[in-house]
């Protein structure tokens, strides 16, 4: 929806509301225009029901308002008197509009002086798991959403069952674009393959001011851009729309920022000319090829647990088994093979043939040898050709939402000529450390500002799937930090002294106060 249409939808709101409460609010011994002035009419409500008047600013909260307003329903007929289970079942029922029946239908009895404490214990239940639920997507939304790490494309840094908190700060927290979806939940109903929201209506892309932009080599969780997930809700197609906000979340590390322009030759990253310099925590890893004498024995399960080797790697002759296949071992791994008894030689894999599977699909390059490309920045111009266009189709159409037609070598950009391009916001390129096992920017393109969803601040627990009993837990990646110099460092141990030191002290305070009283 655009902003004139919002703004439609918003003053249609005004005039049921005042149609359906005007006697209401009379009858509570207001003014009956009060209920027709946008946001007054919210915090004279707030009055009459008993309720705090900050409670108005979460009408205005997406998601949020999805569970305020059933309670305010119910909240209005209560004030008049209409406590039953009927009552209240008809109010949420019919999305409030039980209201104007009791407004134009029923003797009006304000209650001044109800009770506002809940009169059971079932309503007491409900009430707390309201308060809760709200609490906990406010956080979930604007602060700090807990996310897992499902795959290995930033091996050594983040591994998988990696539980991390993701803070929503640091780059600005991004207002829910899809305003009727189930709280804290993603794009399915848990367990299910069903939707978990509906599409329409949609509010415009909004961003709260963050405490930091984004730098390279940032580890950014983001909305997959050219999310191909169809496993949910239709499968006789390969891709499935989703908005914005409900994409599949992935987590890659931003080597290229707007304006930079990208270089990968033979697996390195360059930045306008030169060597991207990573973090000491950042460990890139290619596939190499390791050959053996044949005489001397080697163990590699000794090596593979030393250097925690996870991903696929196998002999390329089984029978000979002279030949071993890494598809992702760090400079340092590879050091350690070479200089082990019995291999003669490990080799780094570089790709030397053109891919088409690479973006923008055009058979030129490949993973390893790659651009240069230009990272959009907002504001800049770009010449728009049929060699250029490529690049920028999908943010013309997809990211930008503009028509496109292409006649020969004439484009047409909503309907006119166009011979350049200026591009609507900012856009980042990410890729994986694991650099032969990722899925990133190489093969789909740029990530719009509009996509980033956090930085993740926070391992709070990491589990090995390969682990048993006890050692199931990496109990030295609890509680680490996901950036900073150095290498992690657990806070476990500091945070179990915290809570011992707490339950003691909250012991002898109330022991003390015993002995007071």
């Amino acid at each position: 929806m655009s902003t004139y249409q919002w703004f439609v939808f918003f003053l249609l709101i005004q005039i049921i509301h005042f149609l359906g409460t005007w006697k209401l609010y009379k009858s509570a011994g207001r003014k009956s225009w009060e209920a027709a002035i946008p946001v007054y009419n919210a915090i004279v409500l707030m009055k009459i029901i008993k309720r705090p008047t900050w409670w108005t600013i979460l009408l205005f909260v997406p998601i949020i308002n999805l569970i305020i307003f059933p309670v305010i329903w119910v909240e209005t007929l209560r004030s008049f008197g209409k406590r039953s289970t009927l009552d209240t079942f008809l109010g949420i029922v019919t999305l409030g509009l039980y209201i104007y029946y009791v407004n134009y239908t029923q003797k009006l009895n304000y209650v001044a002086d109800r009770s506002l404490i809940p009169q059971n214990k079932t309503a007491d239940t409900i009430s707390s798991l309201l308060f809760a639920v709200i609490v906990a997507t406010l956080v979930h939304t604007y602060l700090i959403q807990p996310f897992t790490i499902p795959t290995s494309s930033l091996e050594k840094s983040l591994l998988v069952g990696d539980f991390l908190f993701v803070s929503k700060m640091n780059y600005g927290a991004r207002v829910p674009m899809t305003t009727i979806a189930l709280p804290m939940v993603h794009d399915s109903i848990p367990f299910t393959k069903l939707k978990s929201y509906l599409i329409k209506p949609q509010l415009p892309y909004m961003r709260l001011p963050g405490i930091q932009n984004i730098d390279r080599t940032d580890i950014v969780v983001f909305n997959w851009p050219v999310d191909t997930v169809f496993k949910f809700f239709d499968t006789s197609k390969r891709r499935a729309y989703k908005p914005v906000d409900k994409k599949s979340n992935y987590v890659k590390r931003c080597v290229g920022i707007p304006g930079d322009n990208l270089l990968i030759k033979d697996g390195i990253i360059y930045i306008d000319g030169k060597i991207l310099q990573l973090t000491e925590r950042a460990k890139p890893q290619f596939s190499y090829k390791v050959a053996f004498d044949g005489k001397t024995p080697v163990n590699l399960e000794y090596l593979f647990q030393d250097l925690s080797i996870t991903d696929p790697a196998f002999f390329t002759n089984d029978t000979k088994r002279d030949t071993l296949f890494l598809s992702a071992l760090t400079e340092i791994g590879a050091e350690r093979f070479k200089n082990t008894p019995g291999i003669t030689a490990v080799i780094r894999q570089i790709s030397t043939a053109a891919d088409f599977s690479v973006f923008p699909h055009n058979n030129k390059w490949n993973r390893d040898n790659y651009g240069p490309i230009y990272i959009p920045e907002q504001g800049k111009t770009v010449p728009l050709n049929a060699e250029t266009l490529p690049f920028y189709k999908a943010i013309i159409t997809d990211y930008e939402n503009n028509d496109l037609k292409v006649n020969g070598s004439e484009i047409r950009i909503n309907g006119k000529i166009a011979t350049s391009y200026t591009f609507g916001q900012n856009y980042y390129w990410m890729m994986g450390d694991n650099r032969h096992n990722s899925e990133d920017s190489r093969y789909w393109g740029f990530v719009p500002q509009n996509h980033i969803v956090g930085k993740p601040v926070f391992i709070w627990l990491s589990v090995d799937p390969n682990g048993k009993g006890l050692n199931k837990i990496r109990w030295d990646r609890v509680f680490t930090t996901v950036s900073g110099e150095g290498q992690p460092q657990s806070y476990f141990k500091l945070f179990l002294l915290g809570l011992v030191i707490f339950f003691v002290g909250e012991y002898f305070w109330k022991k003390r106060k015993a002995a007071k009283i």
